[in-house]
């Protein structure tokens, strides 16, 4: 029975990730895909530059739950166990995101499923995470540039953890989020890509073009 159950709350975190938050949002308020614009993700980033900054916080703070939600269905649901079928629920929903079941197995990026995972595994961690990923977004003003650098950044701090699944699942969305942002990595080589309206690279071009 235990077995089953868990397999259930394996599925179930899978089809938290699964739900296409950007599409959604986009259909519901603006009866348009997300995908036929921008760069075509149906992430944070992508729905803030097609959709505006209400819309794409809506998609961030919806991501990110389902990331903490999906990681924490072992304790809401009272199933005992080591405490890494956390992290493996919320894998399951970074797959989900990244691999949906509603998309034909395609997806976002699964930063912010990830930072969900962290909020719902560690709060202490989660805080590092953060204090890693803002002054790099501020700094850089491009979200796939600093969310590669924080990934590596982050597998690094786990080892001052000492939780070896934590850094097993570390390690894999790092592999994960460098693979979903391959293309991205092609346009920052060839300084093509887009960067958001914020932060001391966005201020430092914008003054630079105006001269």
């Amino acid at each position: 029975m235990i077995n089953l159950k868990l397999i259930l709350v394996f599925i179930l975190a899978y089809l938290l990730g699964s739900f296409p938050t950007g599409v959604v949002i986009g259909k519901i308020l603006f009866a348009e895909d997300i995908r036929k614009y921008g760069s075509g993700n149906i992430g944070t980033t992508n729905s803030f530059r097609v959709f505006g900054p209400l819309a794409g916080s809506f998609v961030l703070i919806i991501d990110v739950l389902k990331g903490t939600l999906a990681t924490n269905l072992p304790r809401l649901l009272q199933i005992s166990g080591p405490k890494y079928l956390l992290l493996i629920c919320g894998c399951l929903a970074i797959l989900g995101h990244t691999f949906s079941i509603f998309l034909k197995f395609k997806g976002g990026k699964a930063v912010a499923t990830s930072a969900g995972l962290f909020l719902g595994y560690d709060l202490k961690f989660f805080s590092i995470c953060a204090l890693i990923f803002l002054p790099l977004v501020f700094i850089t003003s491009y979200v796939s540039l600093s969310s590669l650098i924080a990934v590596v950044l982050i597998f690094i701090t786990t080892f001052f953890f000492h939780d070896l699944f934590l850094e097993i699942i570390v390690g894999c969305i790092m592999i994960i989020l460098f693979n979903r942002h391959r293309s991205n990595i092609n346009r920052l080589i060839h300084h093509q890509e887009n960067i958001i309206p914020f932060g001391l690279w966005y201020w430092y071009k914008k003054k630079h073009h105006k001269l």
